[in-house]
Order: structure tokens, then sequence, then C-alpha cells
């Protein structure tokens, strides 16, 4: 690491030396021509096609031409909704003297890194290798011209980012060398990365440990702002969906406090939507005011599940308000007519970031009208003269509770909530005839899983036939347009067209939300496909020595290095969802070979998530460890009545418990014998132990520890 924090800084010293010349010739370019980029479907590859950069998608086209032409290449990545990411083409990209040096010296490709994970995932290593620091999108990096890593950076100003292609046109003429030398350590160093061994050593996964593990994940959260400590606020759902896990089968208390604190600080603040419901990626201080204003499928589907299963334990309205606007947001914006959902809405719109939903007062107070209501509406969501953001503009948060607004303006709480609902209606007829954020409209298989799981979640938590609808006809359009016959999956899907295999993510959150789908309509074709896209990541992704998966498969050409995801992000990782859905299946559908492997991979990961200081960079494997300390019970309703009995057990929060049954006995080893002629019978069973049978929900219930 020292060796490239060194190159780092020798490259860092050079651009500061030289960072105040710029050219001031530049003209925007673009012309009438497309370059490669023309036929892609991705948004993000498509916002390029037209720079006079000649970028090339990934792929052998652009990588053979490298080689031929022996040029170095630039691989750019990013996506749609980036903010930083448009600054960069616009300065550097759509210009005709940047575009004149890369065209001249490189084979530039464009990445978009929703699609290529895997490719991003490679870069992004080079980049925190090759600097040491965090890293980000734009991501930036240099290779040679068999797409080795000599260096990675994130956003550059155009005169820095002109230097930084100077630099590497003149090393590449005058010290080569140099260059493989870079190469051959990033790249070493990239192999290196999360690797695991096969641990023989017996199970032990115990409640002692799991204890010691919560402990350390509390000391990482902000007891006075909710979230994780630091500068920024990201969501990370995953974390608190553990946490709340523990706060009720634990009767944990401090876990309960950092949920419900984090859950009500992000319903109060700028990060969420107060107007058409949503939450932004995350907020650039640490009170969840100021939002970076781009809305991510991937997080919205996760915090409708978060804020679902927290209303079951707390019944708190606002949690179910929440949830109710979100989904509004997702059916109105991120809605395709075939049922798939698209995956983000821009954080910028006419060239500025978060203009479509920040406000003067004046144009508040011209909308609303009325002087009472106004008044009303500027206390509950902090409007200042002045505004509460920069150049004058209000970002609309809640500070205080509606009874303390309501005290203060002498009026009953019902009159304040229908104030509150009026205004609101008035800004969104304004703020409907704005210029929108551009929208990414492609359907991923592993996000669409996030929201399929909202769906459900919600779904089960309020009862919403509709939210179940949504759920079934997504899971429908998935079958139909994106996976085979023999369980292989497509990553992505837009405008007809379906063409980037899967990725182990896309395989392991599908897996778990069909699962979760069969948990509310007892509909067994959801554990088939479940079953089959484990039996086929089984033969294509495994890493046979550890136990564990790749997370590409062996049917995807070669990247430089075969990366493995052992952590989990904001997204739960791709080796412990795929875990936890062996788990379930195996314990659902009787496959014991399913429960061995999950536990084989829980038992490789132990030491990991057991000696860390920061166990939140597992979560999904602290909730998986969790589950194998105390193995979910098995609750099987049979008889004409189930779905009434079905709907009454998942207004409750039963993270312990996997549901299954139906009118008939179906095919389930678990259901055999437990029909019985004209009753609907309740059985809860652990480990294929029943305990005696009931009819009546709360008696199941209290069968369930």
């Amino acid at each position: 690491m020292k060796y490239y924090n060194y190159i780092f800084f020798a490259f860092c010293l050079f651009t500061l030396a030289t960072c105040s010349t710029t050219s001031t010739n530049s003209q925007v370019g673009g012309g009438e021509g497309f370059n490669h980029l023309a036929n892609e479907s991705s948004p993000y590859l498509l916002q390029h096609a037209k720079n006079p950069v000649d970028w090339y998608p990934w792929g052998d086209e652009a990588l053979a031409k490298a080689k031929e032409d022996d040029k170095l290449i630039i691989i750019s990545i990013g996506y749609a909704a980036c903010h930083w990411c448009h600054v960069m083409e616009h300065e550097s990209f759509e210009d005709t003297i940047v575009s004149k040096v890369m065209n001249e010296n490189f084979v530039s490709i464009k990445v978009d890194r929703e699609e290529r994970p895997d490719i991003d995932d490679v870069y992004m290593t080079a980049c925190h290798l090759a600097t040491g620091k965090n890293c980000g999108w734009p991501l930036n990096a240099v290779a040679l011209p068999d797409g080795r890593p000599v260096w990675a950076g994130t956003y550059f100003p155009k005169s820095e980012w002109i230097k930084i292609l100077e630099y590497f046109i003149d090393i590449r003429k005058n010290k080569p060398e140099e260059l493989e030398k870079y190469a051959e350590q990033i790249t070493a160093g990239i192999k290196d990365r999360e690797t695991i061994s096969f641990n023989n050593s017996e199970f032990d996964f115990n409640r002692s440990t799991l204890d010691d593990i919560t402990k350390a994940f509390l000391t990482n959260i902000d007891f006075k702002e909710g979230g994780a400590k630091g500068s920024q606020k990201f969501p990370r759902p995953n974390n608190y969906e553990f946490l709340l896990r523990e706060a009720v089968l634990q009767n944990n208390k401090k876990a309960e406090e950092a949920v419900y604190l984090t859950l009500d600080k992000m319903a109060y603040g700028g990060i969420y939507d107060h107007l058409a419901g949503g939450f932004s990626r995350y907020t650039v201080d640490d009170i969840w005011k100021v939002p970076h204003f781009e809305k991510m499928l991937y997080d919205n589907g996760q915090l409708v599940s978060l804020y679902s299963h927290a209303y079951q334990v707390s019944k708190n309205p606002l949690y179910k308000q929440v949830v109710e606007e979100t989904l509004s947001f997702i059916e109105n914006e991120l809605t395709s007519p075939e049922g798939g959902f698209y995956s983000s809405l821009d954080a910028d719109s006419e060239g500025e970031e978060g203009k479509f939903y920040v406000w003067t007062y004046e144009e508040i107070e011209q909308c609303l009208g009325d002087e009472h209501n106004f008044e009303v509406f500027k206390d509950y969501y902090n409007i200042k003269k002045s505004g509460n953001w920069e150049e004058e503009k209000n970002i609309i948060f809640r500070k205080k509770t509606k009874e303390t607004v309501a005290k203060q303006h002498k009026i009953s709480v019902e009159d304040l909530e229908k104030i509150i609902t009026d205004s609101k209606s008035k800004l969104m007829a304004v703020r409907s005839k704005r210029v929108r954020p551009g929208l990414d409209d492609k359907v991923l298989s592993s996000w669409n899983g996030l929201m399929l799981n909202g769906y459900i979640d919600a779904y089960k938590a309020f009862g919403n036939e509709k939210y179940k609808n949504i759920a079934v006809k997504n899971g429908e359009f998935i079958i139909s347009k994106m996976m085979d016959a023999d369980g292989r999956l497509n990553r992505n899907y837009k405008s007809g067209k379906s063409v980037i295999n899967a990725f182990l993510d896309d395989y392991a959150i599908l897996v778990d939300a069909f699962t979760s789908l069969y948990q509310i309509t007892f509909d067994e074709k959801w554990l088939e496909k479940s079953e089959l896209m484990l039996d086929y990541v089984t033969v294509h992704f495994s890493e046979d020595k550890s136990k564990m998966f790749n997370y590409t498969s062996d049917l995807d050409p070669p990247l430089i290095a075969k990366k493995m995801e052992l952590a989990d992000n904001v997204i739960p990782g791709s080796t412990s969802s795929i875990a936890r859905s062996l788990y379930k299946v195996g314990i659902l559908k009787y496959k014991p070979e399913y429960v061995k492997r999950a536990k084989q991979m829980m038992n490789n990961m132990a030491a990991n998530i057991s000696e860390t200081e920061m166990p939140n960079f597992y979560s999904n494997w602290c909730t998986l460890y969790s589950e194998m300390v105390a193995p979910p019970y098995e609750v099987a309703i049979v008889g004409n009545e189930y779905n009434d009995r079905l709907k009454e057990m998942n207004t409750n929060y039963l993270p312990n418990a996997l549901m299954l049954g139906g009118k008939t006995e179906g095919t389930l080893e678990l259901l055999k014998d437990k029909l019985q002629e004209g009753e609907t019978m309740i059985y809860v069973c652990q480990n294929r132990v029943c305990k005696f049978p009931v009819t009546e929900v709360s008696k199941a219930l209290a069968l369930i520890d």
C-alpha cells in the first residue's frame, strides 16, 4: 500500500504544479455524428453517444482496438443519476480539445456501473490501491492495452484532466517500463482483495458472540441524529434490519433506540421528499437535511421494507405514511407499463442539482395564498425568508412534531394535517410543471428484487391487496423478460432488450424476493424458480475450494481478476445474500445440501464479523449469524381459510419465521400429512419438529418464541 501511496503522492505533486495551466481555446463539441455508443440501451451510455470523444462500450471491439493500435485505455465509469459525472462530461468530454487528445492517444471506454458492477469493482479497487483514499464516481482509470490498470481517480476539472492525459502520454512514450511495473503491482493487489479460505472447524454459532457483535454494531451509531457516525448520512437499511431483529428477539432497547431514532430523523429530514414521497441517495451533512438529490430504486425498495417492518412492531403512523407515499412515488415515477421497476431519477434538472425540489420563500407564499396556511406550513417545514439552504432556496424538511406545531398555532392536529395535505397538493401542482430530472429507465434484476421485497413487506404490514398484485406482476415480468428456462438470468432490460448476463447479486436478491413472494401467495411456482436459480448459481458461480461463490459466472469473458464480494454495502452483498437464500430455500424445500453450504459459508466468515470493530460492513452476514443461532420457525397454514390466517399472521413482525401452506398440502415435504378435513390448521415447527396445531393466530403467535 505504501508503494501505491507513493505513486499517488508523486502524481499529485505533478498535477498541482501544473494545474494553473489551462486552455483558453476550448469549444464545446459534439457535432451531429455519434460515437460507438449509439446502439447501446443504457441511458448513461446514450448520454455520451454524441460526445466528440470516440467512446466505445466495454467489449471485444474496444479491447482488440487497444491492442492493435497499442494504445493506453481510458475506462470512464459512472451512472445516469451521477451529478459529478454530468459535470465532467460537460467540462471535458464535450470539449473538442480534450476529445482530440483522448482520441489520438487512447482508446476510450464508457461503462455504466449499474449494468457492469463487475468492471466497476475491478477499477474501483484499483483506485483505492492507487490513492489510498475513498473513491467515487465518475471513476476514471488508465490501463495498458490488455486492460490492467496503472492508475485510477475520480472527478477532475478540465485543466487537471488534460494534464493527467499528457502525463500518461509522456510516461508511455519515455518510461513504459514504469507503467508495466504499476500494472503488475496494482493487478496483484486487486487479485489479493476479498479472498476467503475454507474454515474446517466445527460450526459454532452462539448467542454470546452475537451479543458482542451487536454491541460493536451499536458503537458506530450516532445516538443524537441517527444513522452512522460521520459528516454525511447514508441510509444503509440493512444495518437497521439487523438491529430491529435484535431489538425484538432479544428485547435490546439500545438497538430499538438506534432504529427508531434513525427512521424518525430520516422521515423528518430533507433526504425524504415530503411532497411526493421517496428518499434521495444520501445527505451531505450529518443531520439528514441537505440531500444529494438523486433517487435510486435500490434505496427506496429497502427503505420500504425497513419502514414496513418497523411499523409492524411500533404501529407508528409516521412509518405507514412514509411507506404509502414512497410506494406512490415508485408507482408514479419508477414503474414501467410491463411491471418492471426503473433504476433512478437524476439529481439534476436544467443542469442544476436539486432545482426540481427546492423553493424560494416567495414561491411557496404565492402558491399557498392563504396567509394562515402559509404560516403553518412555513413553521412545519422550516421555510425561511433568506432560505434554509444555498442561494436563498429552501429544502422542505421537519424538526417539530405535529403536536408541537398545532399547539403553536392553536389548532387541532386534525386541522394541521388538513392544512399540510392541502398545501402539499398545491405545491405538487406547481412542481409538476417544472423541468423534470432525467429518468434512467433501464430495469435491473437485482434492484427489482429489492423493490419487489419492498412491496411484499408493505403488503404484509398493511394488507393492501394492490401491493400484492404489483409484486406478483413484477415477478411475472422478471420470469418472462429476464429469465431463461434453465434459471439463467439477464441483469438488464430496456426497450425490449435484455442482453447482459446476470451477476451473483441478481440471482441472490431475486431468489430472496421470490421466496418471499411464495410466502404471501403460497404459489409453489416461486419456490421452484428460486430452486432453479440456486442450482444454476451452484453450477456456474461456485468457488469450490472455499465453498463460496464468485461474483461473475464462468460463462462470462474473464476480467483481469476474478472477484468475490464478501462485505455488505448499501445493498446487501451478493455472497451473504446467496448464503441467506440457500438457508431459507433449503429449509422450505427441505434441501439439506443448501443448508449445509450456507452454514459453511457463514463459518468461513464468522471470524471476520466477530473480530471487526465495524460489523456494520457485514450487516447481512450478521443477520444470517442470528438466523443460525436461533433457527427460524416453520409456520404451516393449511386449509380453506389459509389466506385469512396468513394475512393476520403477517401483520406481526416475525423475522424468525418462514411461512408455508395453502388450501391443500401441495408438494412440500414440510406440509405432508398436515391437512385436516374441514379445518384450517396452523402448525408451528422448528427443525421439522412441530408443536400441537392450533386454529387461532393468537395461539400460533404464542408458540413462536
